[in-house]
């Protein structure tokens, strides 16, 4: 009996789950369009504002899986719309790093903030035992999704 239930909630985990993830791919592309931005711009000014310093364009393929020249061609859209600077590594001049401009960014922000109240109406309906559950299942999903990225990528293409 117990074994069914499970199954039961795996098959409705899945279903939510992939229904979750569209709608996040759409909820993406419809602030990537309210801002006129390509909506992997939007997902790599979010995570460059999440990191404590500057990246390099090689971090920033490494974090977004994207190859070095595409994150090149996004880093370059992203300075020629002043998102993001480019700027000699005083510590290696040979590297240049990338870092998000504040007030370009905030623009970002702005919108963001007046749609993040609505998410957190729906954080304010979880436990802190629930949101600590939440938390970790994020960062497990994060962590499985880098590695099944490289996988994918490692495998030939099907015909």
């Amino acid at each position: 009996m117990a074994e069914s239930r499970r199954a039961q909630l795996y098959e409705e985990l899945s279903t939510e789950s992939r229904r979750y993830l569209a709608a996040y791919v759409l909820f993406n592309q419809a602030l990537a369009d309210h801002l006129g931005l390509h909506p992997t711009d939007v997902q790599c000014l979010s995570l460059l504002t999440a990191e404590p310093g500057p990246l390099t364009v090689r971090q920033i393929a490494h974090m977004t899986g994207l190859t070095t020249g595409s994150a090149t061609r996004l880093v370059d859209r992203l300075e020629r719309e002043g998102y993001v600077v480019r700027t000699p590594d005083q510590q290696d001049r040979r590297r240049v790093l990338v870092a998000p401009v504040a007030e370009r960014v905030a623009r970002v922000t702005e919108v963001w903030d007046d749609l993040g109240r609505a998410w957190q109406s729906l954080l304010d309906g979880h436990t802190e035992d629930e949101l600590e559950v939440i938390t970790r299942h994020m960062r497990q999903a994060q962590d499985l999704s880098h590695a099944q990225m490289r996988h994918l990528r490692s495998r030939p293409k099907p015909n």
